[in-house]
């Protein structure tokens, strides 16, 4: 096993969690930076493993983010431990904070980072007005969030990096990267793809329904159920799946700002990273 060569705290979560936890052969592991489909690939573990839309309990509880300080470490371990069907973790932690088993699988899932901005300003909006942040109008929040030159959980460096990291492992048997545009644009087939590369046999009779409750159409309905545990909690738990559509931040920004967009980004990344991620946008 590799050992992490990266250490990430916030004030929510800490990637030391990871350090000792006893990986079982078979688990999965979703990393995704955050606003970027994380809820939307644990569902989609979840059909996969259980092959029903009738889970057996709510998903924090089936796939916990390990490194949340929200519950002790303890009892998180505690409850994977207890825990007899295929395990699939979350965390928002990139790869190299994870300890890396050849018997484990890494899921790590992409979305261009204007949509990952719009998403997490409009997360931000459905918090109980005490909570919520003071925030500009969503234009001028994208435009300063392309500026901002941290290293922020849901800043565009550590999401970029994220990307980055991931990118030079996909060769490796254990790794897949997934695009949000791609579950978008053909659920079935990405659930498919997902399902081969974790080595999970679905019956034919059983895709359909699979495929539709991993939608955000029925994820919306059953909100309740899925919506990750978190320190804030929304006002309404059906905001968490607001649309799950692409483009909404690219269609905010004039010519000149998406290309300022675009030097920024190539700063952090290499082209063939950069070609796939913004795919099929001409930016």
């Amino acid at each position: 096993m590799r050992k992490p060569a990266m250490v990430y705290r916030t004030p929510e979560d800490d990637s030391t969690r990871w350090l000792g936890f006893p990986f079982r052969p078979g688990d999965i592991v979703v990393s995704t930076a955050h606003k970027s489909g994380t809820t939307w690939t644990q569902m989609i573990c979840a059909l996969l493993v259980f092959q029903t839309p009738e889970l057996p309990a709510p998903l924090a509880e089936l796939s916990p983010w390990l490194d949340q300080l929200v519950t002790p470490a303890d009892e998180v371990y505690a409850s994977l431990a207890a825990q007899e069907h295929r395990r699939f973790i979350k965390t928002h932690t990139p790869l190299d904070g994870l300890p890396l088993a050849p018997e484990v699988t890494y899921i790590v899932v992409a979305r261009h980072p204007l949509d990952v901005a719009v998403s997490r300003y409009h997360h931000f909006e459905g918090l109980p007005a005490g909570e919520r942040p003071r925030i500009p109008p969503v234009r001028e929040w994208v435009l300063s969030w392309v500026d901002r030159d941290d290293w922020q959980p849901d800043s565009l460096q550590r999401l970029v990096w994220h990307l980055s990291d991931a990118w030079e492992r996909r060769d490796e048997p254990n790794v897949v990267l997934v695009h949000y545009e791609d579950l978008s644009l053909d659920l079935d087939h990405e659930m498919r793809r997902l399902a081969g590369r974790l080595g999970i046999s679905v019956p034919d009779r059983t895709w359909p329904a699979l495929v539709e409750a991993a939608t955000f159409k029925h994820m919306r309905a059953r909100a309740d159920l899925l919506v990750p545990k978190a320190a804030k909690a929304l006002t309404d738990n059906r905001a968490f799946f607001r649309k799950g559509t692409s483009g909404s931040g690219r269609a905010l920004l004039a010519g000149e700002e998406l290309a300022h967009y675009r030097e920024r980004v190539e700063t952090m990344a290499s082209p063939d990273l950069l070609s796939w991620l913004h795919r099929p946008c001409s930016i």
